[in-house]
């Protein structure tokens, strides 16, 4: 158990310092220890304190010399007393439960590294790798700064790409009344996207192209759909730019460049609903699998073959 009680108040009623004793650790023959961590006060026994091999060992079995308020009865330890608490938990149970935040993490890791215990630095150091690929992976959207870049991420990445274009300021017409509020929709339903489909599909944005808002989809190097979502309406005296929200359509496209995975995972539903009649042939069920994803692959690559040789600024919105 723990207090928190001030170091100031071990201190006399005249306000001078308790005098420090130094001693071996090894001559306290108590079963409980009391000691003060920086201000925080702590009970607990040699037992637990010389369990591993580590700085309180040496302390507390006479291999160290270790201060005492000679008065009070405290041992002083010269550290932080925040997370002492967890150490001690550590040298228990050899397990703890970690702190949410990297920063506390970071602070129990330098009390671990202090002490010795090496145990609980593993653990630390674990813990703070996965919070670091987490946070890599969530955040890692690349912003295209040139058609070169965009191209070689495009030809080098193993995974399917989708790129959502947003360009507000490239327009010479107004916009209509609803226009402001669907490019926002379309650039949250993107962020959404990305943290669903992360770690399966690259998701880049560009701000660079002739585009106001358009989405394109990419399977292994080749771009398979483009959405459009501006048009030009001519219903008042002087033209404007309509920016459009089909969220459906781009959901569906999403989910259709998965299919260009690499290495790609069958599908089972997708499997079942495209299978030919059985009986047909007398080909093991794993080349039957191939053939029909092979046949899924085509049917999807021809139904939008006419984008294969277009430009990929093109301003055409996709239709069935």
């Amino acid at each position: 158990m723990s207090g928190d009680t001030c170091l100031t108040s071990l201190y006399s009623s005249s306000g001078a310092k308790p005098k420090v004793l130094g001693f071996k650790g090894g001559s306290t023959g108590n079963k409980y220890v009391r000691l003060n961590v920086g201000g925080s006060l702590y009970y607990t026994t040699v037992q637990i304190l010389t369990r591993h091999d580590t700085m309180l060992k040496a302390m507390f079995s006479g291999r160290m010399e270790v201060l005492t308020d000679k008065e009070a009865g405290w041992i002083l330890i010269d550290r932080c007393g925040k997370h002492f608490g967890t150490v001690l938990n550590y040298l228990r149970d050899d397990s703890i439960i970690l702190p949410k935040s990297r920063r506390e993490i970071k602070e129990l890791l330098a009390e671990a590294k202090y002490y010795l215990i090496q145990g609980l630095v593993d653990v630390c150091q674990t813990a703070l790798q996965e919070k670091n690929e987490c946070c890599e992976v969530a955040c890692t959207i690349p912003m295209i700064t040139s058609p070169k870049e965009e191209e070689q991420l495009i030809e080098t990445c193993t995974k399917p790409v989708v790129k959502l274009l947003h360009n507000r300021s490239n327009n010479k017409y107004s916009y209509t009344s609803n226009s402001d509020d669907n490019l926002l929709k379309n650039i949250e339903l993107f962020d959404k996207l990305s943290l669903r489909f992360n770690g399966r599909v690259l998701f880049m944005k560009d701000v660079l192209g002739d585009e106001i808002c358009c989405w394109s989809f990419y399977g292994q190097g080749r771009k398979l759909a483009e959405v459009c979502c501006t048009s030009i309406v001519y219903a008042t005296e002087k033209k404007q730019t309509k920016v459009e929200f089909p969220e459906a359509r781009i959901y569906e496209e999403t989910l259709n460049v998965l299919l260009y995975e690499t290495p790609r995972v069958p599908d089972n539903l997708l499997l079942e609903a495209t299978s030919r009649t059985s009986g047909q042939g007398s080909h093991s069920e794993d080349e039957e699998a191939l053939e029909v994803r092979d046949r899924v692959r085509r049917i999807h690559v021809k139904r939008y073959s006419s984008y294969d040789d277009r430009p990929l600024g093109h301003q055409a919105a996709y239709r069935d």
